[in-house]
């Protein structure tokens, strides 16, 4: 199936920005917190989030199938086997929306043949998020409920002193030992698919990742750095891939460690 680079990236940023009107609701409102069986955060917020982009996916592009993490958390697994379907974080980082920071986004991305070839992550806190359709990586700001200034993104060259961003929930020994053995002093902990806009807009050179995330986690942060030049690659250097189902030592969709960075970062000075 063809879809249109202009209607795609129109209907993922109406889609987004609805739920982001949705997300700040609960917020100022004060959410309802409850936790899914493994134990992660959920609120109203996440569920209406999902219901408001779910329907605009399925009005504009009704034959692509959904994949959705409350949908998945309730046993909705459509099939995805024709290789083209969307992945849906309503709320990504609930745990820093509950705690009240603003480092929450909304996550939508669209895989081909295991490639997030389009995304976009709204953080509707901060008035500002990220795109990527059609092979460019964009910033955009958002003035009342409309997108205003736009600026196209790349990830930077290797300079002399390398900065890393990692998880602020999930900091691990291993992603010290990390950044130790590549002599990376700086690093900034921030939540959600925001470490992968750093890495993408130029603000950092790699997010090493030693904790477990699933793909709806992911797609859409690792389309935008794609697209602004950077990869996102497995610790045996294999491109990480979307549509994950019927893993041996793991649930569907659930990814392995990783490292966002620049394309070449590693083989460019990163070692």
């Amino acid at each position: 199936m063809q879809i249109e680079a202009e209607e795609l990236k129109q209907v993922m940023e109406s889609a987004a920005l609805a739920a982001g009107r949705a997300i700040m609701a609960v917020h100022a409102a004060g959410p309802d917190v409850h936790y899914k069986p493994d134990r992660s955060p959920v609120t109203e917020a996440d569920e209406e989030a999902e219901r408001v982009i779910l329907a605009a996916l399925r009005q504009h592009f009704p034959t692509v199938p959904v994949v959705a993490e409350e949908a998945v958390a309730a046993g909705l697994i459509p099939d995805i086997s024709g290789g083209l379907f969307f992945l849906v974080d309503p709320l990504d980082g609930t745990r820093e929306f509950v705690a009240g920071r603003s480092e929450f986004t909304v996550n939508i991305a669209l895989v081909r043949k295991g490639v997030p070839v389009a995304g976009i992550v709204y953080a509707p806190a901060l008035s500002s998020g990220f795109t990527a359709v059609d092979g460019r990586a964009e910033r955009f700001t958002v003035a009342g409920s409309t997108i205003g200034e736009r600026q196209t993104i790349g990830c930077r060259g290797r300079g002399s002193v390398l900065t890393a961003v990692a998880s602020r929930s999930h900091d691990t020994p291993e992603t010290a030992r990390f950044l130790d053995a590549h002599g990376i002093g700086a690093c900034t902990a921030i939540g959600s698919s925001l470490k992968f806009c750093l890495v993408a807009e130029g603000l950092a050179d790699v997010y090493p990742r030693f904790s477990r995330t699933m793909e709806w986690d992911t797609a859409a942060g690792d389309a935008v750095l794609r697209a602004a030049g950077g990869e996102t690659r497995t610790l045996d250097g294999q491109p990480l891939a979307y549509g994950k189902r019927n893993q041996a030592h793991d649930a569907d969709f659930a990814n392995p460690n990783f490292i966002a960075a620049r394309t070449g970062w590693s083989s460019g000075g990163g070692n």
